[in-house]
């Protein structure tokens, strides 16, 4: 048991000396970089650059920041003139609705009296519609309701 132990450490402390080795050589890496950086620094070489670097980006951002904003602009007043126009539409008198009424309809109408479509009256309606069958009356409803003839 003792043996197994004393390798363990062993190998162990072989383990963390390569491990210190290894730590050494990149310290010592990083200190040669730092030195000619410092190097590059002191020459202005660096500063220029980064300088150029940062000009360019700023001037990618604030151009697409730019174009967005003038897209958003445009987007906010299109939804204000829809606005304006639904505004207008639903506030207005008269309504633009068609008022198509099928060919078979309108002639069954004119037979019985009702020439004009504009003002139909719901009396003069259900007096012209006696003679039909119920589901009948209920058909020629449905299609004056959706030609807008009848509210």
């Amino acid at each position: 048991m003792e043996s197994q132990t004393g390798e363990s450490m062993a190998a162990l402390s072989e383990s963390m000396e390569r491990m210190e080795a290894r730590l050494e050589a990149a310290a010592s890496l990083v200190e040669r970089t730092m030195a000619m950086l410092e190097e590059r620094e002191s020459a202005g070489d660096v500063r220029k650059i980064v300088a150029a670097v940062e000009t360019r980006q700023e001037a990618q951002e604030s151009g697409r920041e730019a174009e967005l904003q003038s897209k958003l602009e445009a987007a906010e007043r299109q939804i204000a003139e829809l606005r304006a126009q639904i505004q207008e539409q639903s506030t207005s008198p008269e309504k633009t609705e068609r008022r198509t009424v099928p060919p078979a309809t309108a002639q069954f109408l004119a037979k019985q009296g009702l020439q004009s479509l504009e003002h139909l009256e719901a009396g003069a309606l259900d007096t012209a519609l006696t003679g039909l069958s119920l589901e009948q009356r209920i058909a020629v409803k449905a299609q004056l309701l959706r030609a807008g003839v009848v509210s």
